[in-house]
């Protein structure tokens, strides 16, 4: 069994870099937008979620405004490798509360109870629980005790409870990563490797690739609330 650490305050450093690498290695499974390796636009995304977790590591000081905890599972065998990490927000107003912002588990110790034992430790401290997830792996979290609630772009989302809190929760915002000097020059550099007619077909693989997600989450919802019971829910959001 795994040895879960809870963190309201900045953990070690060699948790972080392992958690960073993590974050890169699994960023098909782990982002909304779910982009293969196989897209031109792989790399960028990889910086761009990447310094978006870092972000948030950095707010465990307290420093960003916003509330931040993580759970760390680690191998009881050796304390410094990590196995799999949960980064979460409480919720403003709602004691209760908490959103899952990123959930990794290193591949080789998949199915092996990693994911179930961190997302006990922050139910047991947040009960009214919710995160976003691929329609993929709804039947998981079902059986972890999370409902479908509804859609939050090309995921589904799911709580601990039939409804989302109506407390208000503090998240970075991280769109500037995205017209960040460092995104350009990725981009610049994509640009010159393969070419713009490349990087322009990357463009619209990713975009048919989204709505093809977006599309199947909306038809697992309706299978489980019904055609009325789709619009997007979740906690009032406040960007920081």
């Amino acid at each position: 069994m795994p040895l879960i650490s809870h963190f309201k305050t900045p953990c070690p450093e060699h948790i972080n870099s392992q958690i960073l690498q993590m974050v890169v290695d699994n960023l098909t499974d782990i982002s909304m937008v779910a982009i293969p390796p196989s897209n031109l636009l792989y790399n960028l995304y990889q910086y761009a979620i990447g310094y978006e977790v870092h972000l948030y590591l950095e707010a465990l000081n307290g420093e960003k405004g916003i509330a931040v905890e993580l759970i760390v599972a680690t191998d009881v065998d050796d304390p410094h490798k990590v196995l799999g990490f949960l980064l979460y927000l409480p919720v403003q107003d709602d004691p209760e509360a908490c959103g899952v912002a990123y959930m990794a588990v290193q591949a080789e110790y998949r199915r092996q109870g990693v994911a179930r034992r961190m997302l006990r430790e922050m139910v047991g401290r947040y009960p009214h629980a919710e995160l976003t997830c691929a329609v993929a792996k709804v039947p998981y979290f079902e059986a972890m005790g999370f409902q479908v609630v509804g859609v939050r772009a090309t995921q589904v989302l799911m709580n601990t409870r039939d409804h989302s809190t109506g407390g208000l929760m503090a998240l970075l915002d991280v769109a500037s990563i995205y017209s960040s000097l460092e995104v350009r020059q990725i981009h610049t550099y994509l640009l010159q490797k393969h070419g713009k007619r490349a990087m322009t077909d990357a463009e619209k693989q990713r975009d048919r690739h989204l709505d093809q997600l977006t599309r199947k989450a909306n038809e697992c919802v309706r299978e489980r609330l019904g055609d009325d019971a789709v619009p997007a829910f979740g906690p009032k959001l406040r960007l920081v």
